[in-house]
């Protein structure tokens, strides 16, 4: 099982990045995902998960009508469109997959993990 993060980087106020994150090693199609951050000294904490049909979407209240998170199961990924980023947003940011197919925030019941993507919002 392996998720790869990818897309981060250095963004001013206000500005835009995309994170994609690509799965392998097992069924995608069943399987929740979810997009959660840790800033430092913080505990990570969710921001969006989908459920594997993408029928079900949820969203943190902090990033609530700023990110939008998107699957595509025929290529095994999994993205989180993030808009009018805020310095506030920097952290380090994981994808993360669980096997059951509802979508949660909770970190707890997510099993697999990506790397990590640092996204950095500066002036």
């Amino acid at each position: 099982v392996q998720l790869q993060a990818s897309g981060g980087g250095l963004v001013q106020p206000g500005g835009s990045l995309r994170l994609s994150c690509a799965a392998s090693g097992f069924n995608f199609d069943y399987y929740a995902v979810g997009w959660f951050r840790q800033a430092p000294g913080k505990e990570r904490e969710g921001l969006s998960c989908l459920s594997n049909s993408g029928g079900a979407i949820d969203y943190d209240d902090s990033v609530r009508g700023r990110f939008t998170i998107s699957r595509d199961n025929a290529k095994e990924s999994v993205y989180l469109q993030m808009n009018s980023l805020k310095p506030d947003d920097t952290a380090v940011y994981y994808c993360a997959a669980r096997t059951y197919a509802s979508c949660s925030l909770n970190r707890e019941w997510y099993q697999y993990w990506g790397q990590g993507t640092q996204v950095t919002v500066s002036s």
